[in-house]
Formats: structure tokens, C-alpha cells, sequence
């Protein structure tokens, strides 16, 4: 059985020195081009308030794949995010999970619910991750504007159950979130000599005071009111509760997923609506947590909403997993009519966070219904990855423009053309000067809240919420892009085998590995040997083949200590076999170099006077070591020295070996390699951490 992947973090000095590194080589950060960074818009305002805290945007990843790493904090934030909503923690920290994980060809499965790293690992990567983002801040050189330049929020996701809250692992665990002084300064100390200027930086140390609580699909309502009210009153956090979409009930969940979005392939348990929550409970629960909230003084909200629970037919996804979990497009539909029952039981005063099929062209749908936060998870995992965050902040500019607006919030007044019927809910009597003056300034344009006033402001855009929110659901409900039909087909193959080296060089595998494990390396054609050396008497005959040629502008590789064999490179590949399978794999320390044996992979380093690449072919373990004067080649039962840093077309000084024949094609390949990795041009993350200078 081979090993599962396990995703090694990084060392932050070398994290913070090829940030900058790459950005004044490359005008790039991680493999994200500068020109698919966000910087914000002074002529808009996205700003928006989540429990007391001003945002600039509602805008960010959920809790997922995204926000696990400390670079993919980072590559979010470039791209727009200023809102985080970081992976769900649980005190089980050492979980195995089948591969792979992520099925993106059609809407949108995933197998996977939990953290990869253990709690340690995951306080270190967000502080990690803050840090950087400052460093990023401070330095001026990414341009920012408005409240686009003000740090990012953070939201911390806990689950699943009572006593993994409660535990002292997870207590100890957000306590060193609430106060991460003593990590950062171990870190600020890492902070490579060429950023010495920034090491004094007042790097934040508390990094979140929201909690947003996952739970297990079937854990029951007190316990999940005990865990929220645990989180309220002990903790001293606000506190949001993800819901499911079975709330719905089986009939709702059943008529729109089957016979008006038509995926009737799709199965959900009936054990999932007899186990999860039930909209009378939950409603109940909502009101008296938000008395606990206001008695306490924190914020309340809800969070529409999970992944639904389907029966596994992807064939894509391990059998073993005989329950997998539905996001995108059908989930959109799913979560918005739950969206409008809770509006219209509680009206606008319920803060709602949103989570399922955001995409760029609804997203500024979703931020007119007065949603807060915004995340986006299946939409970042198609072609372009965080790359495709910036189109969002566009669409919503531009509906801005198309109403007149300057800001979210009278926005939310303007963008369903709903305004005067959001203003004939808020009960103004039919003569009522203010009211009239409020018509007037929907129809022909004008300052809403100055008319208005703060106070009646305030009812109206809550009220236009609502409305917009029916308007939304309707429309949405009949809308195709959502539909079965839609998304019957995943990304097109071209009938051809991945090699290791060369391929069709569209490079889609890298933005869409959201830890940036793909990358591109190499610059140029290139002709490596094929040689063998067979036993001639006392000596040995060098037998030469044809060369393997090397086409393509650049090659791709993968660094495997980012890589969980999620999968999600696979779909988009135009080719077969799956880039984090089949292309080299690179790990940057002995430890998960060993671990990941026995498959195939590459560990480069540098030592006094020469360089090594260790690697793996067919689970068989071969060294190259090049010095200033001799190249050696070993493996089991061989070693070949060379009189010259070159092995192609030098003499052999030396071939010790129980061998008959020693293919010394492989020791090209390890050399092709290590040129192009640690003395190419480009920065990668195994050229930056030999690099590092404390």
C-alpha cells in the first residue's frame, strides 16, 4: 500500500524570501502573476461590518482547501480575499484520508472534512500565514488601495462535536490564535537578512475573535446550542453556526435537486434527514442563542450553508468512501432557498455568512442579499485558481455602476430594482415626508442614506435584503447555468499518457492546486542522454541510444510537501495519469522524502563543495553528487565516478559494481534536474530555502 500524502509545511524565512524574491524576478508571488492581484478599487466601496469589525470586502475563501497553508493565505489575499474563513480544526488531528479527495469535473464533490496538520502545525501556518501578508503590507510593494490596504480578517472554524471543543488541546489551541505573541516572535526571528528592515514590524497577534462552528452531519441540537453557547460565554467569541442544506427537509432537498435542477443521479441518504437538525429546532436554537449573543455581548449568526451529503457515484472518488459531499452549482440553489426561510422568519437582523456555488457572476447577487462573509470554495478550484477572485470584485464594480452606487449598502437598496417595495415594508405611513422623499430618490437618483437617515437607513436596507432575497431565489431557481444539463461534461482529454517530462505545456495544473504544489521549471529544449555502461572484460563499453529530447518552453514539477494527492490537477490536465502522479515530485527534507517511499520522487541539496539529488525510479534509490572535479553515480550494487561535473560524453575513472550493465540515463535525468531547479532562473521552493541567509 503506498503511504498517504502529508502535507509538510515550510520554512517561514524561506517563505518570506521567495515572496519577494519572486516578485522582482518574475512579477509573481507563489506562481500568481502580479497581473492577477487585487489592489482595490478607490471608486467603489465593498466595505462591509462582521461583528463590529470593518471589512473591505465581503469576500474570501471558506474553510477548505484554500485557507489551510500559510501561502494559500497569502495567494488569497493577493488575488482579493480580505476575509478568511480558515480550515475547520478538530482535536483529532491524525486522521487518514482516502485519495483522492476532490472531484471537480462536473459541480463539485470532496471526500475530505477535516485539517491535514496537527493542531501545532495549523496555529503555526496562520500566524505564518498573517506575518507574511504584513510582511507584504509593510514593504509597499504590492499596491493597495482605500481599505483594501487594512489587514485581513480571520475566522476560525472549529468542529465537530462538545467535548473536541471543549478539550484542553483545542482550548490551548485557540488560546495561542487569541494570543499568538510567542510564535510570532519565534518567527520574527527567521525573518531572512535581506528583509531585515521589516523584522520590527507590529505583527498581529490576535488573529481572529469569530468562531464559526462546523459539526458533524447528525450531531444533535442541544449539542450543537451547548458548543455555541460554550463558544459565546467561555471562549468570549461571536459565534456562527454552519447549518446543512437538509433543513430543507426531503421533500424540498429532493424536488429541487431532482426535478428542477435535474440531477437525479444524485442520492442523498435518508439517514441525513433523520439524523441532522430540523427546521423547528433550529429556528428555536437561533432565537435563543441570539439572546445568549446580545446577554453576553457578542455577535450571533448563521452560516448557509454545509456540503450536502450524497452517496459516492463519482467513480472518480475512492470506493471505500461510500458518503461523499456535493458544492457548486446545485448547492447554490439549495442554500439560497434556505437563505430566504431564514429571511423571512427573521428578516434582516440575522447575520447570515454564505457559502455554496459563489462565482464571480453571482457573487454580487450574493452581497446585495446582505450576506457577510461571502467565501467561495469549488469555483477557486477550477482553471485559474485565486487568479479568478479578481473578476469578482469586477462584476461587482460594474454593478455598482449600472445602479449608481458607491457603496455595498445602498447597493443592497438599488441592485433588484426592489427599493420601493423594501421602503413600503418598513411600515412608513403613506404620508410620511421621509418616505416620499426616499421614492423620489430610488426613481430619479440621489444620496439614499442622506435622504433617509441613519435610522430608517438602517430598516430599509435590511428590508431590501429580504426582498432582494425573493427576488434572487425565484430567478435563480429557473436559471439553467445551475441546472444538470449544464454541467453533465467535465474538462475535455486528448486521448495522450502524461510523461515526466514534456507535455502540452498549458500549465493549467499550476494556479489550480491551491497549494501552489505544481509549478513550472526549465527554460528551454533540451537533449539528455540515454547511455549504458555493459562489463567488457576488466573494463566497461558505454552504449549509447537515442537522446531523450525535450520539446517544450519549460517543464512542470511538483513539490510534494504541498501536495495531499487531492486530485484536482488531474481533472484539468489534458492529459492522462495526473500531474502529481506522474511528473517529477521534489521534497525539500529528508524526513518526507523517506516517508514517501517506496514512490517515485527527487530530494536536492546543496553541501561544501557540491550538490546532491537523491531520487526514486520505479521505488529503486539512485544518488548523483556533483563536485567541482568528479561526478559520482551510485545506487544498490554500483557506484560510477566521473572525472568531470558533466557525466555526457566524459570518461569513466571509476565503476564499481556487482553489475553487468549500469544505466547511466537515469544519473542525466537527476542532473537535467538539478540544473534547471537549483540553478535556473526561475524561483522555486527548492532553489529559495537553499538561498536562505538568516
Amino acid at each position: 500500500m503506498l503511504p498517504m500524502a502529508e502535507l509538510t509545511p515550510y520554512p517561514f524565512g524561506a517563505l518570506a524570501a521567495r515572496m519577494f524574491r519572486e516578485l522582482e524576478r518574475q512579477q509573481a508571488i507563489f506562481d500568481l502573476p502580479a497581473k492577477r492581484f487585487y489592489a482595490g478599487d478607490a471608486r467603489h466601496d465593498f466595505s462591509v461590518t462582521l461583528h463590529g469589525r470593518r471589512l473591505a470586502s465581503p469576500l474570501g475563501p471558506a474553510a477548505g482547501p484554500h485557507t489551510q497553508m500559510a501561502q494559500n493565505l497569502v495567494l488569497g489575499w493577493l488575488a482579493g480575499a480580505r476575509v478568511f474563513e480558515l480550515k475547520t480544526v478538530q482535536v483529532r488531528d491524525d486522521l487518514a484520508i482516502a485519495r483522492p479527495c476532490i472531484d471537480m469535473r462536473t459541480v463539485g464533490f470532496n471526500s475530505e472534512w477535516s485539517q491535514e496538520l496537527r493542531l501545532a502545525q495549523s496555529l503555526e501556518e496562520y500566524v505564518k500565514g498573517a506575518m507574511l501578508i504584513e510582511l507584504l503590507r509593510a514593504s509597499g510593494r504590492v499596491p493597495l488601495a482605500g481599505g483594501f490596504a487594512e489587514p485581513p480578517v480571520f475566522d476560525l472554524s472549529l468542529g465537530y462535536d462538545l467535548a473536541g471543543v471543549r478539550s484542553e488541546p483545542m482550548r490551548a489551541f485557540v488560546g495561542a490564535l487569541r494570543d499568538a505573541s510567542p510564535v510570532v516572535e519565534r518567527l520574527r526571528r527567521e525573518i531572512p537578512s535581506e528583509l531585515g528592515a521589516l523584522r520590527d514590524l507590529d505583527f498581529p497577534a490576535d488573529l481572529t475573535g469569530t468562531v464559526t462552528l462546523s459539526t458533524f452531519h447528525g450531531c444533535p441540537p442541544e449539542e450543537i446550542e451547548r458548543i455555541a453557547e460554550f463558544v459565546l460565554r467561555e471562549l468570549g467569541m461571536h459565534c456562527v453556526v454552519k447549518l446543512n442544506p437538509t433543513l430543507l427537509g426531503a421533500a424540498a432537498v429532493h424536488e429541487l435537486l431532482h426535478d428542477a435542477l435535474g440531477y437525479g443521479e444524485l442520492r442523498v441518504p435518508a439517514a441525513a434527514f433523520t439524523r441532522d437538525l430540523v427546521w423547528e429546532r433550529a429556528v428555536e436554537m437561533v432565537g435563543r442563542l441570539r439572546e445568549t449573543a446580545a446577554g453576553v455581548g457578542r455577535g450571533f449568526g448563521i452560516k448557509l450553508t454545509n456540503t450536502l451529503v450524497v452517496e459516492n457515484s463519482t467513480g472518480f472518488l475512492p470506493e471505500s468512501e461510500r458518503e461523499v459531499y456535493l458544492s457548486g452549482p446545485p448547492l447554490h440553489v439549495l442554500a439560497m432557498h434556505l437563505a430566504r426561510r431564514f429571511r423571512r422568519l427573521f428578516g434582516g437582523a440575522l447575520p447570515i455568512s454564505f457559502s455554496a456555488g459563489i462565482d464571480a457572476a453571482n457573487y454580487p447577487d450574493a452581497a446585495a442579499l446582505g450576506l457577510v462573509p461571502v467565501t467561495v470554495c469549488t469555483d477557486l478550484l477550477k482553471k485559474g485558481g485565486y487568479g479568478r477572485l479578481p473578476a469578482y470584485h469586477a462584476r461587482l464594480a460594474a454593478r455598482f455602476d449600472d445602479v449608481g452606487a458607491e457603496d455595498l449598502e445602498t447597493f443592497a437598496v438599488r441592485a433588484f430594482g426592489q427599493g420601493v417595495a423594501a421602503l413600503d415594508r418598513c411600515g412608513l405611513a403613506p404620508d410620511d415626508p421621509a418616505g416620499e422623499r426616499c421614492r423620489r430618490a430610488v426613481v430619479e437618483g440621489g444620496d439614499l442614506r442622506g435622504v433617509a437617515g441613519p435610522d430608517l437607513f438602517r430598516r430599509w436596507l435590511e428590508s431590501a435584503w429580504v426582498t432582494n432575497t425573493e427576488a434572487y431565489v425565484e430567478r435563480v431557481t429557473a436559471d439553467s447555468r445551475y441546472a444538470s444539463a449544464r454541467h453533465a461534461k467535465g474538462p475535455a482529454k486528448i486521448g495522450r499518457h502524461l510523461q515526466l517530462f514534456d507535455c502540452v505545456s498549458c500549465d493549467l495544473c499550476v494556479p489550480v492546486c491551491p497549494n501552489d504544489a505544481n509549478f513550472v521549471y526549465g527554460g528551454g529544449p533540451e537533449e539528455i542522454p540515454v547511455l549504458r555502461l555493459v562489463r567488457q572484460g576488466s573494463g566497461w563499453l558505454a552504449v549509447a541510444g537515442e537522446p531523450l529530447r525535450l520539446t517544450e518552453r519549460h517543464q512542470i514539477g511538483n513539490f510534494a510537501d504541498f501536495c495531499n494527492d487531492c486530485g484536482n490537477c488531474d481533472v484539468f490536465c489534458p492529459e492522462d495519469g495526473g500531474p502529481y502522479r506522474v511528473k517529477p515530485r521534489f521534497f525539500a527534507s529528508e524526513l518526507a522524502y523517506t516517508a514517501d517511499a517506496p514512490r517515485d520522487g527527487f530530494l536536492l541539496d546543496r553541501r561544501a563543495g557540491s550538490e546532491r539529488v537523491r531520487g526514486r525510479f520505479d521505488g529503486r534509490e539512485l544518488t548523483l553528487e556533483v563536485a567541482a572535479t568528479a561526478v559520482t553515480f551510485s545506487g544498490e550494487g554500483f557506484a560510477v565516478r566521473f572525472a568531470a561535473p558533466d557525466p555526457a560524453g566524459t570518461a569513466v575513472v571509476e565503476a564499481v559494481a556487482g553489475l553487468a550493465e549500469i544505466d547511466l540515463t537515469h544519473a542525466f535525468v537527476m542532473d537535467s534536474l538539478r540544473r534547471a531547479l537549483l540553478a535556473g532562473a526561475r524561483v522555486n521552493y527548492l532553489n529559495s530555502l537553499l538561498e536562505v541567509a538568516p
